[in-house]
């Protein structure tokens, strides 16, 4: 199996595994109450919380790839991340991603990792979980030419973008 660390690259962005060294900005992303607002995970609560969940995150070494960090590549600052996940209780997988909302509007999510889920992994299919209630994020997915197929009803089970 390979493990695909860094994942595609764009004009503005970098994609890569998030390390320890990001706890602080990850920590801005997953606390920010509009960043989470649609996500149905709870916000983190601390420092040290964020970087037990980077040291924790497995997905690379399991299935070889996950969600990478979305590094701005004209200040060198994590601003969010996007990738995919293998989610094996529905036997797919899953794009998502998770920006500052500065960043957002700005056509940075999605598509690359998209494009690199068929074009490198060579999947057949990839999904995307998302609350109806969250029109922005519905718009980015069908921008990725993704379109509605059908919804899951789990509220308690449910991870999204």
């Amino acid at each position: 199996m390979h493990i695909y660390r860094t994942g595609p690259q764009t004009e503005r962005l970098e994609h890569r595994a998030i390390i320890p060294d990001d706890a602080d900005a990850f920590f801005a992303l997953n606390s920010h109450p509009e960043v989470m607002r649609f996500t149905g995970e709870a916000r983190l609560e601390s420092l040290d919380q964020a970087r037990e969940v980077i040291v924790n995150y497995e997905d690379f070494d399991t299935v070889g790839f996950g969600r990478w960090g979305c590094i701005l590549k004209a200040s060198g600052s994590l601003i969010g991340f996007c990738g995919l996940i293998d989610l094996r209780d529905l036997d797919a997988v899953d794009v998502g991603f998770r920006f500052l909302p500065e960043y957002w509007g700005q056509g940075l999510a999605s598509a690359a990792s998209v494009a690199f889920g068929f074009d490198i992994l060579r999947l057949e299919r990839i999904i995307a979980l998302v609350l109806p209630q969250n029109v922005a994020s519905i718009r980015v997915l069908e921008k990725c030419g993704m379109q509605a197929d059908g919804s899951i009803i789990d509220e308690d089970n449910w991870r999204g973008s």
